[in-house]
């Protein structure tokens, strides 16, 4: 090292930023021909960009009669990599001797790029999945993630469903599209290629190597010996059926139906008739009908027809205490009614004895209902899946704590189902519904599935028993599919049958 290089900076003098000296060859191909009689005379203006403004910094020597000029003049560029330095480079077609400017002489085309990242980096491929529709038009069905810098990506599998990828139809055309991606969002088309399913498939049964040449059709028209810009390579193809909801019911799997009910002080005193918890024996209150509808959906899934019955909120006898997991029959032993009728029997006999009270927690329930799912799951057969029916008239008061026992839930065969009744503010009962995101618990363990459905009863008040029934169980069966397929577990009569479920390809 020299000792200028060492000798030390005087104190309140910024040190000069550290700069290597690059350079630069070039060469073009296929150029434009603007001579009449002749070939153009191509040279390059290299300008650089310094606080907004382009600026010229040098120009290569002239290449008479030639579309395919390689340059002899080398450029030197003081290269900073704490710095973008953005490039420009100008091909003109020259008309007299060379210079600096560029008045007289015929604009050929140009490009800019930054030093670092286009000149010293690789490319940063992302790929990206269409399925041709029957007008034509393109619909993106999957985008992988992005390699940084690699020339030799190797992207994750990834699960597609076969309807998304093709209609089920396996000779419909797929469209594959890979990019150099660029955090400015423009991204530098590197080329694609169009194939089936069918054909992915044949190649994978016939023990071929399933690859396309990644072709850039500007190339092509440009470069007369262009082969392709990379080849793309699928390493992996599995055809996985996913059952049906009616696939596990008809195996032989039971539904089993856990009613929670909120009996805090905030429903009302139940002697008066303003109460959410008021019986009138000729008009049913949002409670009966919420749970009437649902249970009698239900209890045509569980052979027994026998539903677990709970409350929460209220001061019980003998000694009132509060309990926020209590049974409505008062059996500790023996929680399960007979039917649903049974479950609104336990309810109407219990109002009176209860003392209404609080807060409104449910993560105790939630926990119970858990812990029975959990002995199911570890029987490894689908054969019982728990729903929790939470009937409420307010936003709970333990969040923290139902967020951490909903995302350890979601890892069981377990369904919460939450309906709002009265007119109360539910705006944050939607945290707990996974449809804007996913759930996650307070230390930030996200929920491995949604398994939660919010529903406020006052937007259904009007409907009929059936579509109040249709619109609350709307996503139960997804849940059971979602889970069991999780576990890959088959409906119970199919499972002896090898198969897999679901699509999975890895480029």
């Amino acid at each position: 090292m020299s000792g200028d290089s060492e000798r030390a900076v005087a104190p309140g003098v910024v040190p000069a930023p550290c700069a290597s000296k690059v350079e630069l060859r070039l060469s073009c191909r296929h150029l434009l021909d603007r001579d009449p009689l002749t070939k153009s005379d191509p040279s390059v203006v290299l300008l650089q960009q310094a606080q907004g403004q382009w600026l010229q910094v040098d120009r290569t020597e002239v290449v008479k009669s030639s579309l395919h000029p390689v340059f002899s003049k080398v450029f030197t560029v003081d290269y900073y990599f704490e710095e973008v330095q953005k490039l420009r480079f100008e091909v003109y077609d020259t008309h007299g001797p060379s210079g600096l400017t560029c008045q007289d002489d015929d604009f050929l085309g140009g490009m800019e790029c930054t030093l670092g990242q286009d000149l010293f980096s690789k490319s940063d491929p992302f790929l990206e999945l269409y399925r041709v529709n029957d007008d034509g038009s393109e619909q993106l069905v999957y985008r992988t993630e992005v390699v940084k810098n690699n020339l030799n990506p190797v992207w994750e599998p990834f699960k597609v469903s076969l309807n998304s990828l093709c209609s089920c139809e396996e000779t419909r055309p797929m469209k594959c599209l890979v990019w150099d991606y660029d955090s400015r969002g423009k991204h530098d088309f590197i080329g694609d290629f169009t194939t089936t399913f069918a054909e992915m498939q044949k190649a994978f049964e016939e023990e071929q190597q399933a690859q396309w040449d990644c072709v850039n059709a500007k190339y092509k028209q440009k470069k007369r010996n262009y082969k392709n810009s990379g080849v793309v390579i699928l390493a992996d193809l599995k055809l996985h059926r996913v059952h049906s909801f009616l696939d596990y019911i008809m195996g032989g799997c039971q539904i089993h139906c856990t009613v929670a009910i909120d009996f805090t002080a905030s429903n009302g005193d139940p002697r008066n008739s303003c109460s959410l918890h008021h019986i009138n024996p000729y008009q049913p209150n949002e409670y009966l009908r919420a749970l009437v509808a649902v249970g009698e959906v239900c209890q045509d899934y569980d052979s027994d027809k026998r539903f677990s019955a709970l409350g929460f909120g209220a001061r019980i006898p003998p000694k009132y205490e509060v309990s926020h997991d209590f049974a409505i029959n008062f059996n500790p032993e023996d929680d399960e009614c007979e039917g649903i009728q049974g479950v609104v029997e336990a309810y109407q006999n219990c109002l009176p004895k209860v003392q209404l009270y609080g807060p409104t927690n449910v993560a105790p329930i939630i926990s119970k209902v858990a812990r029975m799912a959990a002995a199911e799951e570890s029987t490894g057969e689908a054969s019982q899946y728990y729903i929790l029916l939470i009937l409420t008239d307010g936003v709970v008061t333990d969040m923290s704590d139902t967020r951490e026992a909903i995302v350890r839930a979601s890892h069981l065969p377990m369904s919460v189902i939450i309906v709002g009744v009265g007119n109360a503010d539910f705006t944050d009962m939607q945290i707990l519904d996974g449809d804007d995101g996913v759930l996650r618990s307070p230390r930030g363990e996200p929920a491995l599935r949604d398994i939660v459905q919010f529903v406020p009863f006052r937007e259904l008040k009007n409907a009929s028993p059936a579509a109040l029934a249709k619109c609350v169980l709307a996503e139960v069966p997804k849940q059971v599919v979602e889970y069991y397929s999780h576990k890959e577990l088959p409906p119970r009569s199919l499972g002896a049958q090898t198969g897999e479920a679901a699509a999975s390809s890895a480029p």
